[in-house]
């Protein structure tokens, strides 16, 4: 297996996407990847009871991509160990009338997770740089004082915003939530396959839209504003990770990879320790229970069964 080190799929401000890889299967076939994960995954569950035991830190985890790129897939397969009541996944589609009524940061800002567990973001605030200046006249239905046409969307106008997102996450890490972004770069190729796949197995059908090949048409405007996106918000405290995911086994086993290595090395991340008053008591409140006999009732209560209704 190739070794995986977190510092080698960091973006950077001087990230350019057309020289990013697309592919990896880390020298393993499908079953060895298949494996890998299974080991991954289950030391990032323990990870998680720790993190809530300790009650802290939240994680949140963003995952962004084209159409296709495999983020519902990976969100099942790489958090499949975790406590249910430990992570919290939120896909975002398009803003309701109510989210429309806030600013464009709200709806994300009320699903984050809590502290002590995962928050996972399939799609996330970047869609308002991303589908937004693609599609300018999306703004419009924001409701913006500022914004009468598109002609008044302009580079001051996604400057502010990306400062804004940068302001949002910074707040968010200031706070105890460690962040991480993920961005699964599929090959145009790869996505053509993955359609054709859709179409042609009837149980994926209902995935597939029209849609998806307009959009497919505006790749090269997508892969700009992406690469842009990504270098204006690539930040010490929110560092952006680009994943090869051609391969949709080995990219899962490498956003694992990220999240175990970098997480851990959180050392004061640990379960709290008991008071001391209970600790040098435990002996005996363990032979206090080893003395009771299997089925007996506590001291001084009737039998529970005696209170059942016949």
């Amino acid at each position: 297996m190739k070794d995986i080190y977190a510092k080698d799929y960091l973006a950077g401000s001087d990230f350019t996407l057309r020289k990013g890889d697309t592919h990896e299967d880390l020298g393993m076939s499908d079953r060895e990847l298949k494996k890998a994960l299974a080991r991954i995954r289950k030391r990032l569950g323990k990870f998680q009871d720790t993190l809530y035991a300790h009650g802290k830190y939240a994680v949140l985890v963003c995952l962004q991509g084209m159409d296709t790129a495999g983020k519902d897939s990976l969100i099942r397969e790489v958090f499949k160990d975790f406590n249910a009541r430990g992570v919290v996944v939120h896909s975002f589609k398009v803003p309701t009338e109510l989210e429309r009524k806030h600013d464009y940061l709200w709806r994300h800002y009320i699903a984050l997770p809590a502290r002590g567990k995962f928050g996972v973001f399939n799609r996330t605030h970047y869609e308002n740089v991303l589908v937004t200046r693609v599609h300018p006249e999306y703004i419009l239905g924001e409701y913006l004082p500022d914004v009468q046409s598109v002609a008044d969307i302009d580079d001051a106008f996604w400057r502010r915003r990306f400062e804004q997102i940068n302001n949002f996450e910074k707040t968010l890490a200031e706070n105890g939530t460690l962040i991480y972004k993920f961005f699964l770069n599929i090959s145009r190729e790869e996505q053509r396959q993955r359609l054709l796949r859709r179409l042609r197995l009837k149980e994926k059908n209902w995935k597939f839209s029209p849609g998806d090949l307009e959009e497919r048409q505006l790749w090269d405007s997508y892969q700009e504003c992406y690469q842009d996106a990504i270098r204006r918000t690539h930040t010490d405290v929110a560092p952006w990770y680009v994943i090869p995911s051609d391969n949709k086994r080995a990219a899962r086993v490498i956003v694992a990879s990220i999240l175990l290595e970098t997480l851990t090395a959180f050392e004061d991340i640990r379960e709290p320790e008991l008071p001391d008053d209970v600790k040098e008591h435990l002996h005996s409140y363990r032979n206090q229970l080893l003395a009771e006999a299997p089925g007996q009732a506590a001291p001084g209560k009737d039998n529970p069964a005696e209170d059942q209704p016949r």
